[in-house]
């Protein structure tokens, strides 16, 4: 099974995590040498050849139950894939279950609570529909990128 690259941003941060990490455990280790050892784990023959490799954006690989975190309505969520269809120009269709409910009124009156949505992202893991102020319904995060 072939695993999709991470984006650039996500292999400097498990770099970053992989420095943090040897340091902690009392073994020295330069960004330099974290970058190079990442490159190995990915199959690389160095740095420079992966980050050449890498996008600058994820590459999404959505399937059915994967487990996935982000933000809907601005409210922090985990859970996971129910369903999902490619679209064209690189979007996505996708419904999302959540782990807790998610309450999608802005209100102490009364409580709308979703433990599932329809949503359509593009490559970024984000959707297209915004709220009023501007921000995107759904923000998924860079599965690469969590620590």
């Amino acid at each position: 099974m072939d695993i999709p690259l991470p984006s650039r941003a996500a292999l400097k941060a498990q770099a970053k995590r992989l420095r943090s990490k040897l340091n902690h455990a009392g073994t020295p280790c330069t960004h330099s040498q974290a970058l190079e050892a990442v490159a190995h784990q990915w199959g690389a023959r160095d740095w420079n050849t992966l980050h050449a490799r890498a996008q600058d954006m994820p590459q999404p690989g959505y399937h059915a139950g994967q487990r996935i975190t982000g933000r809907y309505l601005g409210h922090r969520f985990s859970g996971h894939i129910k369903a999902v269809s490619r679209l064209a120009s690189a979007q996505h269709r996708l419904t999302l279950r959540f782990d807790t409910a998610i309450d999608v009124v802005r209100s102490d009156q009364f409580s709308a609570l979703r433990q599932q949505v329809n949503c359509v992202v593009d490559g970024t893991g984000r959707s297209a529909r915004k709220t009023s102020d501007g921000v995107p319904h759904v923000v998924l995060d860079d599965a690469w990128a969590g620590g």
